[in-house]
């Protein structure tokens, strides 16, 4: 079994991740380059070794012994410069003969030739290793077999020479022994290091997974997390917890403190807590942002314990805007609330029909004026009814509704006129209508309640002031655009993130339904609707709330049409 197959069992994938560089390269990579560096140093200290013997008057020190120890660091420096490791498998690797092959033909020539009468045995112990540690269990035997057999060579020539033929050979005999263990224990030891490495390489891989998952899902949260130390620095924050914070994205965590900011104190004294008890904790926190924005939130803290004794615990806090949690909760409402009221509307159908019915017969049996315009209003308010349960029905069944070409000034005058008789506003309401006979695509009545919602919206909030509530109409481009402007407060920021959103109200006496509805039916016909804090469209340059409608539109008048508040004219 070869120590470097352990290595290449390792084909899990790893994601990109800040390592040192020294993580960068395998344990193979890195003892390859151990071993060839000290080939090279092998090679520069024979050179030097031999050149100053040479040097001080040793005449069995020749140039040819120098040439071949320059040769042989010329090799390893090409190994090292030019050869790449290589995982070797249980078949012979030519690129060993580079190595293994060239350290024993140098070392043995060297030991042969008895260069300045020095032992160069000791030397064969860096083949040995090095087929040992990067090398197959079968190489390394091999390698030790091709040292001990050398020795015993060597050690039969010294014998020759002496006479005596048991010294040199046991000694060599002893010396072939030692490398034979020191082969197998290397080996061993690498193979234990392969293995210890792959389950360290595949354990790092599923962290650093578990820690990219971990990442891509705090970072998708709708909650935001913040991770505070024991010194209030914040060590991390998602960007749901940047948004609700109000946090620049420039700012980064490290080089933010929880306590630096005055109006999270109630952030910090619910940690302090945390850290005080040792336990989780949960509370309804309202923060300060900035001066008149207040948020609201709800905060649950969870403390980590510290991994080791060099580390602080840390404290996670979880923040939801509780306009969030409303909203999800009323969009659940609405579910049910939708189903309930297409059963609703068309249970009321069939007694509204009879209503009606009965008041046209009532009708034509009463001649007294006043009674007569009793049951007018009683018809008129029938059939409002009955449109409000067909607009109903539209929004439950998805169904288009009809689409009138509406002259946009003149129906605009003509709904606000008529609100203006209903809740006289007196000099609060001003008009300016400037959209040059646009033409628009929109039912008339429902535009007639997008408009009342907006103008009771206005009237409530507005102030006394003449010139308090604007409705204004003008072509931008192309497109025709109606204004609803009042002198209100600013809203909340966490107001206006909801505002068209179904049953939210921050006043606990409405239902929440009238902007959605406004905006359903804008998305019906092609238009759009918005909120912005705005100047009066009158040029009077004050600041106020304006709602904008930005309507499909004609240029010109379709033959035979004729605008909606001329028909009902």
């Amino acid at each position: 079994m070869a120590a470097a197959e352990a290595m290449t069992e390792n084909s899990t994938w790893e994601l990109p991740a800040r390592i040192e560089p020294a993580e960068e390269l395998p344990a193979f990579h890195r003892l390859w380059l151990g071993f060839m560096a000290a080939r090279m140093g092998v090679g520069v200290v024979l050179l030097v070794l031999l050149g100053g013997l040479m040097l001080a008057g040793f005449t069995s020190v020749n140039g040819w012994q120098l040439a071949l120890c320059g040769a042989y660091l010329l090799a390893s420096v090409a190994v090292r410069m030019f050869a790449r490791p290589a995982m070797p498998g249980r078949t012979f690797d030519p690129q060993w003969v580079s190595t293994i092959g060239i350290d024993l033909l140098a070392f043995s020539t060297l030991q042969f030739l008895q260069a300045a009468s020095l032992n160069y045995a000791p030397l064969y112990a860096l083949p040995v290793l090095t087929a040992s540690v990067l090398g197959s269990f079968l190489l390394a035997l091999g390698t030790a077999a091709g040292v001990t057999l050398l020795l015993l060579i060597d050690g039969w020539l010294q014998a020759l020479l002496i006479g005596d033929h048991t010294g040199p050979l046991v000694q060599a005999g002893l010396s072939g022994g030692g490398y034979f263990a020191v082969a197998v224990l290397a080996n061993q030891l690498s193979v234990r290091l392969a293995r210890e490495e792959l389950a360290a390489r595949r354990s790092r891989s599923a962290i650093r997974t578990q820690a990219h998952v971990n990442e891509v899902v705090i970072e998708t949260l709708t909650e935001g997390v913040l991770v505070v130390g024991a010194d209030w620095q914040v060590h991390a924050a998602n960007p749901a917890a940047r948004q609700l914070l109000g946090w620049q994205a420039r700012e980064a965590p490290a080089s933010l403190a929880l306590i630096s900011r005055p109006g999270w104190k109630p952030l910090v004294a619910l940690a302090q807590r945390t850290f005080a008890d040792q336990t989780s904790h949960a509370a309804e926190l309202a923060l300060e942002l900035t001066r008149g924005e207040r948020l609201h939130v709800r905060v649950r803290t969870r403390l980590t314990p510290p991994q080791d004794a060099y580390a602080d615990a840390l404290c996670v806090m979880f923040l939801q805007d509780l306009r969030e949690a409303e909203a999800r909760l009323r969009t659940e409402k609405l579910a049910a609330m939708g189903r309930m009221s297409a059963a609703v509307a068309h249970e009321i159908r069939n007694p509204l029909a009879a209503i009606a019915q009965a008041n046209s017969l009532l009708a034509e049996e009463l001649s007294d004026a006043g009674q007569q315009q009793l049951t007018t209003m009683v018809r008129q308010n029938a059939q409002r009814l009955s449109r409000i349960v067909d607009e109903i029905l539209n929004l439950a069944r998805l169904q288009q509704p009809s689409t009138d070409w509406l002259e946009l000034d003149l129906a605009v005058d003509l709904f606000a006129r008529e609100w203006s008789e209903q809740n006289k506003p007196g000099e609060r309401l001003r008009l300016s209508l400037a959209s040059d006979a646009a033409w628009t695509a929109f039912d008339g009545e429902h535009l007639r309640r997008i408009l009342v919602n907006l103008l009771d919206n206005a009237l409530r909030y507005a102030s006394p002031a003449p010139g308090a509530i604007v409705v204004a109409t003008q072509m931008t481009g192309e497109q025709a655009r109606l204004h609803v402007w009042s002198n209100g407060a600013p809203l909340d920021p966490g107001v206006q993130r909801h505002l068209f959103e179904p049953f939210f109200s921050s006043e606990s006496r409405s239902s929440g339904l009238g902007l959605y509805i406004c905006r359903e039916l804008c998305d019906r016909h092609g238009a759009t609707i918005s909120y912005t804090r705005a100047p009066a469209p009158d040029g009077s340059g004050r600041d106020g709330n304006q709602f904008t409608i930005a309507f499909r539109t004609r240029a010109t008048v379709l033959p035979g049409a004729l605008p909606f508040a001329t028909i009902r004219a």
